[in-house]
């Protein structure tokens, strides 16, 4: 094999200078570490190695790593599965060392593997547990305990007390934070997977939201891999027009992920828990994922994907069509676990409103705390489903879920269905009729920040907070624009900031000032 150059730690003259005198024992990395120069006899050793299976152990052996692999490169390999406590590289044999913090961490390092070929720098390399039970290096291997040291105070939060040119670097870490901008569309962690799965190997994915924008970490297997997606998706949209990926490097170099859900997953340990009150990855979901090559439901990087497959992406996410790509959803979504003593179809067709052009909305006769509500195409759908769905509504927490119906159905002529179901084909309060409106680019998350407009000139800041106190709760921030026809005010919780929304959007100010209310990304 050719020689890995100057990026070997801990090596000397010989190979009697590797490792300590106690790393000798007999067993299958022996054969890989001894200093033999004749291919054929090096070749001859593998062969045996490949052929004894050592039991698990915290300590594991990796093969065929490419010329020119950094230590970081190879730890980035273990940092998923855990804390990595030791490695040593081996020049001239491309190959290396690496030790994990606990055995079972190992074990699972072995596992994920065996099914996901890893890879460094775009090659496959090979892991299998070692025969040593730690690793025992001398004191020239000072370079990779001072890069150890540097990920060991990343992961902990603190900053690398080595040297700046030991310390890792932003780009080193194989996290990505990935913003949405003008998230029109819905996207959620099973797109985002789709997405960077171009790249690589995709093995934990975290997705929240903070400032009122979709947040997403995602961590790959290597740096390199990472760096490659940032450069390749940085800036594209996710469907036309819409759904801007803003990436950077994490500081963080490993996810700690506890629940596999909606919101969280780790693709190296699929028998995690759902978590409380979170909805739990499809059975089927889970084996696509854990294949080696999945079909993306997307269009192809780089350029803008497809928008006709939004809906496809977030059904998908949702467990509730197959990986076909076939929507399934024609609109109309089921509410459930409403307050049935205070929602009406007008205060849904306001919410719902808020993310496309609520048609008609059905409050279930023998079921009072459920309705359907049909959006004007699949999309809105889905944009309303994953922005309302868990959100509190007259102190209740909804549910929202795609719906089996193709449409809300009106009660036959003189029927009298006591006003449970409204046709709102016709209503002048759509936001999203006009073709290039504003209000497309300006659909966020319910949070407590309301943006107000077409406020009349005399209206005071003390008429609005009085105004949206009565409506229920408290006022904690307000703040005009400069011509002082719109505003931003804040509400103590979202909930009170969605009852304020659902009571005077439209409201009447006088002079025929209907005033306009929608979710802000901005805080005050």
């Amino acid at each position: 094999m050719d020689g890995i150059g100057d990026v070997a730690v801990g090596v000397k003259r010989g190979s009697d200078e590797l490792l300590s005198s106690s790393l000798y024992n007999s067993g299958s990395d022996m054969s890989s570490i001894s200093d033999g120069t004749s291919n054929g006899s090096d070749s001859k050793k593998l062969r045996v190695e490949d052929r004894m299976e050592a039991p698990p152990s915290r300590v594991l052996h990796i093969r065929k790593l490419p010329n020119e692999t950094s230590e970081t490169e190879v730890i980035a390999l273990g940092l998923p599965f855990g804390k990595v406590t030791n490695i040593l590289t081996l020049k001239g044999k491309n190959q290396a060392f690496l030790e994990l913090g606990t055995e079972e961490a190992a074990i699972t390092m072995v596992n994920y593997y065996s099914t996901v070929t890893p890879h460094v720098r775009n090659v496959p390399v090979f892991i299998q547990y070692s025969n040593h039970k730690e690793l025992k290096t001398d004191a020239g291997n000072q370079r990779a305990q001072a890069v150890l040291q540097a990920v060991s105070a990343v992961q902990g939060g603190g900053t690398p007390t080595s040297g700046s040119d030991l310390a890792l670097t932003a780009a080193s870490s194989p996290v990505l934070r990935i913003i949405i901008d003008n998230m029109f569309y819905p996207v959620t962690l099973d797109v985002l997977q789709q997405i960077f799965s171009k790249f690589g190997t995709v093995m934990k994915i975290i997705t929240f939201t903070k400032n009122n924008q979709f947040q997403a970490l995602l961590q790959f297997n290597d740096p390199s891999t990472a760096q490659q997606a940032k450069i390749a998706l940085d800036g594209q949209n996710i469907y036309n027009s819409c759904c801007t990926l803003r990436i950077d490097y994490s500081k963080l170099v490993n996810l700690n992920v506890k629940y596999n859900n909606d919101k969280s997953r780790d693709y190296t340990r699929p028998e995690l828990p759902a978590g409380d009150g979170q909805p739990a990855m499809d059975p089927n979901m889970a084996a696509a994922f854990q294949g080696k090559d999945s079909n993306s439901l997307l269009g192809k990087i780089p350029g803008a994907l497809s928008p006709l497959n939004a809906a496809a992406a977030a059904a998908a996410a949702a467990g509730r069509v197959a990986l076909s790509g076939h929507s399934g959803s024609s609109g109309v979504l089921l509410a459930s676990n409403l307050n049935e003593e205070m929602v009406t179809p007008q205060s849904l067709f306001t919410l719902f409103g808020v993310y496309g052009d609520t048609q008609r909305v059905k409050i279930l006769y023998n079921k009072k705390d459920s309705a359907l509500i049909q959006m004007a195409d699949g999309s809105q759908a889905q944009l309303a489903m994953s922005h309302l769905n868990g959100q509190k509504m007259y102190g209740k927490v909804i549910r929202v879920a795609l719906s089996k119906h193709t449409s809300v159905q009106l009660p036959r002529d003189g029927l009298d269905d006591q006003g449970l179901t409204k046709d709102f084909t016709n209503s002048p309060l759509h936001r999203f009729k006009k073709p290039g409106s504003k209000n497309f680019q300006n659909i966020f998350p319910p949070s407590t920040t309301l943006h107000l407009s077409n406020i009349p000139t005399d209206v005071t800041e003390e008429d609005l907070r009085l105004l949206f106190s009565n409506a229920g709760g408290t006022v904690n921030a307000f703040k005009f624009f400069q011509d002082h026809k719109m505003a931003l005010l804040q509400m103590s919780t979202v909930e009170e900031a969605i009852q304020g929304l659902i009571d005077l959007h439209n409201y009447n100010m006088g002079d025929n000032h209907h005033l306009r209310v929608s979710f802000s990304k901005s805080s005050i």
